[in-house]
């Protein structure tokens, strides 16, 4: 008999640890799925807008981390570490081609109206390409051509999610914003347990783990 898991994962486009911590989701849903069979997870992305106050067209890249970070050399540590986390999850992040650090409100609300109308396959093939858009090719996600492009690549008539772009900046609030004080990429399981950061897949399989007996042991 199947048994039912929830998985709610808190992020954001321009969160290079939201990357990596999908990457270190998906290779622990496949150490669940090898070890416990039995359960069946539904995967829910809840958008957290980390910047809400940056302009809609977005600001600099490069002012937006010396500002943030004090220094050149700091950004050059920070961009190193970040690098060598992705490198290990097999994923190469290019910031020398990110331009702009976006307003990624309408990015959010792009996914959040894709979702209503696609397949769980094309929601997570917009999810990858908006990544692989920003961290691999350094595209504007505060750009509303390159979103309903992007879109479109995966099956979706831009028209269809045109009017979700509203292009004023005006923040995006998503149903469990205090999330974002805790931090992403942040997994919640089952509504019980959760885990904050881009922690190891073994650590998100533990907490799948813990969170399938308490819903095994509470059903009883």
């Amino acid at each position: 008999m199947k048994q039912q898991l929830s998985v709610e994962v808190f992020f954001d486009f321009v969160c290079p640890w939201c990357l990596i911590g999908q990457r270190h989701l998906q290779a622990a849903l496949l150490l669940l799925q090898r070890e416990q069979p039995h359960v069946q997870v539904q995967v829910h992305r809840q958008g957290v807008q980390l910047l809400p106050g940056l302009p809609a067209n977005g600001v600099p890249f490069k002012q937006f981390y010396l500002q943030r970070l004090g220094s050149e050399q700091a950004v050059r540590q920070r961009q190193a570490q970040v690098r060598e986390a992705a490198s290990a999850v097999g994923e190469q992040i290019d910031f020398s081609r990110i331009a702009r650090m976006p307003n990624t409100a309408d990015a959010h609300r792009l996914l959040l109206h894709a979702s209503e109308l696609g397949s769980e396959e094309q929601r997570e093939a917009l999810l990858e390409r908006l990544l692989a858009a920003y961290f691999q090719h350094g595209e504007d996600l505060g750009d509303r051509a390159t979103l309903l492009r992007i879109a479109q690549a995966c099956g979706f008539a831009p028209d269809a999610l045109a009017g979700s772009l509203r292009g004023d900046g005006l923040p995006f609030v998503s149903a469990s914003a205090d999330i974002a004080s805790r931090g992403v990429p942040c997994f919640v399981f089952d509504d019980r347990l959760q885990v904050v950061g881009a922690q190891p897949a073994e650590a998100l399989v533990e907490a799948m783990h813990m969170a399938v007996s308490r819903s095994a042991g509470a059903g009883q």
